[in-house]
């Protein structure tokens, strides 16, 4: 087991979850990771490790969103690991491919918010991609929102801020915008 995985293990333990859903995924994840070799690649075809980001202005009083082609709806920006354990550096990363900008930083290095997701089967790249699971870790990503976007084409079609509650609003997805980003926004005010 690499250090860094033995971290990240040790940081899940440590995390105080902040309601009974992130506790019952917390336990999950963990499981995986000392569990499960290749939980940081996608050929772990059932589950593997996702990153999110909620990126956030310097006052906290926006979200950037992208749409995504495959969920056809405004959604936070991430991806899978792809064999990278350092999680925080996989969300930085995304979020400059996703959304174009170049200078972000993390609010904390901490884990900001867990989730176990499903994904529907769908088709990517041409091929189909059976149902499974994402154990996901979201990180707090700060960005000036005056800085230039862009989409990532083959990923999502635009990219654009919102104030907290529309964010919210414009996921057409019910169970995230019931159950992931009214409790990201909810952290998120906790922190001012």
């Amino acid at each position: 087991m690499t250090k860094v995985r033995k971290e990240l293990i040790k940081e899940l333990e440590m995390y105080r979850a902040y309601n009974e859903q992130e506790e019952a995924d917390r336990q999950v994840i963990l499981d995986s990771l000392l569990s499960e070799e290749l939980i940081f690649e996608r050929a772990e075809s059932t589950k593997h490790i996702t990153v999110s980001a909620w990126v956030v202005n310097p006052e906290k009083t926006k979200a950037l969103m992208a749409y995504h082609n495959i969920y056809d709806s405004w959604a936070w920006l991430g991806g899978h690991a792809d064999g990278d354990e350092n999680l925080l550096r996989v969300a930085l990363k995304e979020v400059s491919e996703e959304s174009g900008l170049k200078r972000t930083h993390p609010v904390s290095e901490s884990i900001f918010s867990l989730e176990v997701l499903t994904v529907d089967g769908h088709i990517k790249k041409g091929s189909y991609i059976s149902s499974h699971l994402h154990l996901n870790i979201t990180y707090l990503i700060e960005a000036d929102e005056q800085e230039e976007l862009s989409t990532k084409e083959d990923e999502n079609s635009a990219v654009d801020w919102f104030t907290l509650d529309e964010a919210v609003e414009a996921s057409s997805e019910i169970w995230f915008r019931e159950n992931i980003y009214r409790k990201l926004n909810e952290k998120l005010r906790e922190l001012k």
